[in-house]
């Protein structure tokens, strides 16, 4: 496959998967969902209500999502609010996809605005155990293998029935100090203090159809299909959307001091599609049990399927919520909380024994039937589109909109 042909073949592949059937979560109709689109015609970006395929602004009532998050009930208030039909959702979807824009037309986007961008970290069993073996390897992928066999001869891999923090957990703690194979990834996997970190600042979040970035400096890394949580300022949850942590594995190996460049770079975090809030028919116990799957398509006909499932959690949704937001941390603007994931690629790419590591044109898909499918396309992160709407940009058009 010559590299023109495999551009054309995934600029269709990434076409095919952001439509209005393969975006939308499988009982739509009875969600309360709410997203974001930038429009041109105003020159910012407007909160939007999805009704039946269709798009209706309604800034007029909510003028970002942090204040829809807000309100005491957020699905009723979504579907009472009034506000200006923007046409069908399909039309917007396609002309969200970077090289094909209409620039003068409205494009969906991230459907988070004001809210703080936090992750909980080492929060499943595989994924703990992963962390443990690139702290190991230093980032050389090379060593990942030895250094999991020895682990896992060590001290297994089923960690799930361990709860965090208790006297098991505390004792098996001692053990592994006995044997040095104590690690600070263990410390947040079974220990009492959860890993709860900042994935990215407000408002630079990308949403399905657009680039994901991958730093050029990596030659490791991985998506991280997750659920991410609404919370608002008192710390209740209020709905969730899919997101993809991506990960640079080298980085974060070399020093876990280098986290925040091994997560926060442009277009490395991508939520989406929707923002489905909490009623009756979609509750913090769906989340519980909520399975999501996740696919990698390669330019090169590479094809990778993993599942991460919140049932295998460490720690309950709530209780990160509670480490995250509470008399502690206060976040007035609300917070979204990637949960962590099950999923720890390991499978080879290329050569024997490096695993598996992006290529430029991945496309990634991260679905569940209940909040729909999050679809990005990897690229670097000098050629993803620059974040260049800030916190200034937003107040300054929603005040010239006679919003605020």
């Amino acid at each position: 496959m010559t590299a023109t042909s495999g551009h054309q073949t995934q600029d269709a592949a990434l076409r095919s998967r952001v439509t209005l059937a393969s975006t939308l979560p499988d009982d739509a109709g009875k969600a309360a969902l709410a997203g974001r689109v930038f429009r041109p015609d105003v020159g910012g970006p407007s909160v939007v209500a999805v009704r039946d395929g269709q798009l209706v602004d309604i800034t007029a009532e909510f003028p970002t999502m942090r204040d829809l998050c807000e309100a005491p009930d957020p699905a009723a208030a979504l579907r009472q609010a009034d506000g200006e039909p923007l046409g069908p959702l399909d039309v917007v979807l396609a002309n969200t996809l970077p090289d094909e824009r209409d620039p003068s037309a409205p494009w969906l986007i991230a459907p988070i605005d004001l809210q703080a961008i936090k992750a909980a970290g080492v929060t499943f069993a595989v994924s703990m155990l992963e962390r443990v073996i690139e702290e190991r390897a230093r980032g050389d992928a090379n060593a990942a293998a030895a250094i999991r066999a020895e682990i896992v001869g060590l001290v297994g891999d089923d960690f799930a029935k361990l709860k965090p923090g208790s006297p098991e957990a505390m004792r098996l703690k001692e053990v592994l100090i006995a044997q040095g194979a104590w690690s600070q990834y263990l410390e947040v996997g079974i220990g009492p203090d959860a890993e709860i970190f900042t994935k990215a600042q407000p408002l630079s979040a990308v949403g399905t159809g657009m680039d994901a970035g991958i730093h050029p400096m990596s030659t490791w890394n991985n998506p991280e299909p997750e659920v991410v949580l609404a919370v608002a300022s008192t710390g209740r949850i209020v709905g969730a959307t899919l997101g993809n942590d991506v990960n640079l594995r080298d980085v974060e190996g070399r020093s876990a001091l280098l986290l925040s460049k091994a997560k926060d770079n442009n277009a490395s975090c991508a939520i989406g599609p929707f923002l489905r809030f909490f009623d009756n028919d979609f509750t913090l116990d769906d989340i519980r049990r909520m399975d999501v799957t996740l696919t990698v398509e390669g330019p090169e006909g590479f094809r990778l399927d993993g599942f991460s499932t919140i049932a295998k959690i460490s720690r309950d949704p709530a209780d990160l919520v509670g480490q995250m937001l509470g008399k502690h941390h206060h976040y007035p603007d609300g917070a979204v909380l990637f949960l962590g994931t099950l999923f720890a690629p390991v499978e080879d790419r290329d050569a024997p024994g490096k695993g598996f590591t992006h290529k430029q044109d991945d496309i990634v898909t991260i679905a569940t039937p209940q909040l729909g499918r999050l679809v990005n396309r990897i690229r670097h992160t000098d050629r993803c589109e620059p974040w260049s709407f800030g916190f200034a940009d937003l107040m300054r058009n929603l005040a010239g909109r006679g919003l605020l």
